[in-house]
């Protein structure tokens, strides 16, 4: 199958005019060029697209299938042209930025919107993938920064702090686990849980730590958000686990008995990750100052194999 934009363009203008003559002359073609391209599109595909008859053409079923795809084609392509226009003259960019279920619903919102108002011709995509995830798609160019747990091993990437971001438990008021100054996860797997989303990557990282005990979560139900979870501890269905600063920003909070994890995997800190932070480009290096706090890059905070 051998055509080019040129010959999508000029079977659209035969549609339109109802005549391969007209059809020409709108596409800037010769009758004989035009002809010869409708034919060669023919010949590709295997298929007549034109009906020809005296007050001109018409197109066949095969025709009208080749219109349809030819317009979505050009529109796109049209998209993809005013967008590189704008990269070109340095008026847009666009960071696709992956990150766990703690940074984007906990710390990311109110950062991200401040960068963005500062800088209006930058468009962020935000995705939620577990840590291991982040480090794949990080490693392979599948997206330019990560927002990871520091209970993965980055060693072969550049990392820069984020945040703290330490896990707790929570339960409901008159639970046995309540008012214990810590407790170890292990010890609440005897308990029912309520849980987020199965494929949130908050679930997954429970899950993974519950299986490396040789042992499963006994989820009752899940919840769209921290704060569903907390409400739901708080009836009374079943114990949580939730980031600290989610149960800070919780209303009723006072209502609840949060309880410290000391397993080591459980006091998290997030970090910022990249193959090399000086080699993105400058709004992406705009966007991790932002997020990191800093003024200027430090080659001394920056972990990889190098350093």
């Amino acid at each position: 199958m051998h055509f080019d934009l040129t010959d999508l363009k000029l079977f659209l203008h035969v549609l339109d005019a109802g005549n391969i003559t007209a059809g020409a002359a709108r596409s800037h073609l010769s009758l004989a060029s035009a002809s010869a391209r409708i034919r060669g599109l023919e010949t590709s595909l295997g298929v007549a697209l034109l009906e020809r008859g005296r007050r001109g053409v018409t197109p066949t079923a095969a025709g009208k299938a080749l219109a349809q795809h030819a317009r979505l084609i050009l529109q796109q392509v049209e998209r993809m042209q005013a967008d590189l226009t704008d990269y070109a003259q340095g008026f847009k960019g666009q960071i696709r930025l992956l990150c766990n279920t703690s940074a984007l619903s906990e710390y990311l919102p109110e950062r991200l919107a401040a960068f963005l108002v500062s800088h209006p011709n930058i468009d962020i995509n935000v995705e939620e993938q577990p840590s291991l995830r982040i480090l794949h798609a990080v490693r392979q160019g599948a997206a330019e920064l990560g927002i990871i747990s520091n209970a993965v091993d980055a060693s072969d990437l550049q990392t820069l702090p984020f945040c703290a971001d330490p896990l707790m438990l929570v339960t409901p008021a008159g639970h046995p686990l309540a008012g214990l100054a810590s407790v170890r996860f292990g010890q609440t797997l005897a308990y029912e849980f309520v849980g987020l989303g199965a494929n949130s990557a908050m679930a997954i990282y429970l899950e993974e730590q519950a299986l490396h005990l040789g042992r499963r979560l006994k989820t009752r139900v899940r919840a769209e958000s921290y704060d569903g979870v907390m409400r739901m501890v708080m009836g009374g269905a079943g114990l949580g686990i939730v980031p600290l600063a989610a149960v800070e920003r919780f209303q009723q909070a006072g209502k609840l008995s949060g309880v410290a994890l000391s397993d080591d995997w459980a006091d998290r800190k997030l970090l910022l990750c990249a193959p090399d932070f000086n080699a993105l480009p400058e709004y992406a290096k705009a966007l991790v100052l932002t997020l990191n706090g800093q003024t200027a890059f430090l080659d001394t905070s920056m972990s990889s194999p190098d350093n």
